[in-house]
């Protein structure tokens, strides 16, 4: 008779199907559990998250504050460096201003004769300058009259000497007569009509005290010597007449600006022209005797006391 296997009991099987129950049990709780931890776990970290934004936030907000904070250092630092120079200027002109008032208040110097002999000073300036720079000598001698009235109503004796300073002056600005320039420029346009003028008279006259058949056949033929430079063509005397008219006429441009180099040059080249113009006689050699005593001549003043006024006034009153 064959044997069946053994059947577990009941209870067993009821032990057993309880301990699938727990372990079921137990690992639902675990997954519950796990899953109520990781949740909790996202939460601490978003909430972190934006602690971790809102300092950022807050550190850019931190660090846009400063930069303005800088900026308002820079400007305040700025304006109190302008501030600082007006102020350094504002004690300069006080302490000028209070230096002008102790002289002005000084009892060795009265305030009317600290004017005048201010005025004084200014005008010698100007003329010194006006004959100087723009070679007025006119204005220079206008400047120095009105100087020499202002120091006059001076009753100081300590004065004296430079009155006679100023009168030496004087003395030597109105013994140079004319502006040198103007005597030039005026000699050398009278030179240029007494040259420039007879050369087309002499021309024309030449033309018609000339025979016949010199005048019929004078553009054909011509006969003259080799080693002539005189011009004898027309067209080359044009030429060389308006030649000499434009070196005259830049001699007279750098005499107008006192250039002497340029002026003697111009008449320099105007005696080459002159010497095309006409043959050798005596009255070429006169003009160019009157050429060359042209270029001789100055164009620029020469003062040797000039400022010697000037220079002694500012030394008394540096006294």
């Amino acid at each position: 008779m064959a044997m069946s296997p053994e059947q577990p009991s009941a209870p067993r099987r009821s032990r057993i199907a309880l301990w699938l129950v727990l372990l079921l049990l137990l690992a639902l709780g675990g997954y519950a559990g796990w899953h109520q931890w990781r949740a909790r776990e996202q939460a601490v970290v978003n909430s972190t998250q934006q602690q971790v934004d809102a300092l950022s936030e807050r550190l850019n907000a931190m660090r846009t504050e400063q930069r303005a904070q800088a900026r308002r250092l820079q400007q305040a630092d700025s304006l109190n460096r302008v501030l600082r120079d007006e102020l350094d200027g504002i004690t300069q002109r006080a302490a000028l201003l209070e230096t002008s008032v102790e002289r002005l208040a000084d009892p060795d110097r009265h305030g009317a004769q600290a004017l005048r002999l201010d005025e004084t000073e200014m005008l010698l300036t100007i003329g010194s300058q006006r004959l100087q720079i723009a070679g007025d000598l006119d204005g220079a001698r206008r400047a120095y009259a009105l100087a020499a009235g202002v120091l006059d109503g001076i009753d100081d004796p300590a004065y004296l000497s430079l009155r006679q300073t100023l009168l030496q002056e004087r003395t030597a600005l109105d013994a140079l007569g004319a502006d040198p320039r103007v005597r030039a420029i005026a000699q050398l346009d009278a030179y240029t009509q007494t040259v420039t003028a007879p050369a087309g008279r002499e021309e024309r006259a030449r033309d018609e005290r000339a025979p016949w058949w010199q005048r019929a056949f004078g553009n054909l033929l011509q006969v003259q010597p080799t080693d002539r430079a005189v011009a004898v063509q027309a067209a080359d005397r044009a030429a060389a007449l308006a030649g000499l008219q434009l070196e005259i006429s830049l001699a007279r441009a750098a005499a107008e600006r006192r250039d002497t180099a340029g002026y003697r040059d111009a008449l320099r080249r105007a005696d080459t022209w002159l010497q095309r113009l006409a043959p050798d006689s005596a009255a070429r050699t006169q003009q160019r005797a009157q050429l060359q005593a042209l270029a001789a001549l100055p164009l620029s003043l020469s003062v040797p006391t000039l400022g010697s006024t000037l220079q002694q006034l500012r030394q008394l009153r540096a006294r």
